[in-house]
């Protein structure tokens, strides 16, 4: 067998929430890379526009920008139906979006709670169960959820209860659509990853940063690149994990064996 056939994605379409920037931009790119068309879904869509050309240019695959709101379930409905009336179909899902809010949790307003459950999970029941009703008449395909290593373990010294609760509800979720979707050839995984290295939070753990001490912490020493999560994405996403659903794999530098 050429396994090296398992990990291709050529002629599959995949789409990706949050993808204009950082980790959804990075996992996007890899699914480039092995052949798939992307279709990235952001808020920002003229940043999401420059994603997009940037990965055609790199990749030379079929890639747009689609502005969504992962909230509104209206909206995602005809955005998934625009990706499949543009790309023919939609055989891949990666639930990337999502927004973080901090703070003793006694002072946290229900609004904000309200506001991190929206985007962090709501957002992937929303688009799960739009793009998994383009799958299910397709005969299947693959949804990606984005996790944290925060639904598996409380981070210290990091006051962000709603944030770690929507993360454990994710990994839960995926078992449960990947429990109802399985009879139509839809795989549900999920990825939990660890501290990454990104624009936003890189300044954080720099020597003087708040978070530089969390370094520490993990055995590898070092924070994780965005790319390092993209051949997770492409196993999960491809046919080299077709005997794989239901989990969600921690990608964390060891944080979380100690």
């Amino acid at each position: 067998m050429d396994y090296t056939k398992l990990f291709s994605l050529q002629g599959k379409t995949a789409v990706v929430t949050g993808g204009a920037r950082g980790l959804g931009q990075a996992m996007a790119g890899a699914f480039a890379s092995f052949g798939a068309s992307v279709a990235l879904i952001d808020m920002d869509v003229e940043l999401a526009r420059a994603a997009a050309g940037e990965i055609e240019r790199e990749h030379g695959v079929r890639c747009a920008a689609f502005r969504g709101n992962v909230t509104d379930e209206a909206d995602i409905g005809k955005v998934m139906n625009a990706v499949a009336e543009q790309f023919g179909s939609i055989d891949i899902l990666l639930n990337n979006a999502g927004i973080l809010k901090r703070g003793p949790a006694e002072e946290m307003s229900v609004q904000d709670w309200q506001a991190v459950m929206d985007v962090n999970l709501n957002g992937v029941f929303i688009c799960s169960k739009e793009a998994a009703k383009h799958m299910i008449r397709q005969g299947g395909g693959s949804i990606v959820n984005i996790a944290s290593m925060s639904g598996f373990i409380v981070n210290t010294p990091q006051l962000q209860a709603a944030y770690n609760t929507s993360k454990a509800a994710v990994v839960m979720a995926t078992k449960s659509f990947a429990s109802e979707w399985a009879p139509h050839g839809i795989r549900v995984n999920g990825i939990a990853p660890g501290y990454m290295k990104t624009s936003m939070t890189g300044p954080e753990f720099e020597p003087g940063g708040e978070y530089y001490p969390i370094l520490q912490m993990i055995p590898m020493k070092r924070l994780g690149n965005p790319e390092e999560l993209g051949g997770l994405a492409v196993f999960l996403a491809s046919d080299a994990s077709s005997y794989m659903t239901g989990e969600t794999v921690v990608i964390d530098g060891g944080y979380t064996i100690w």
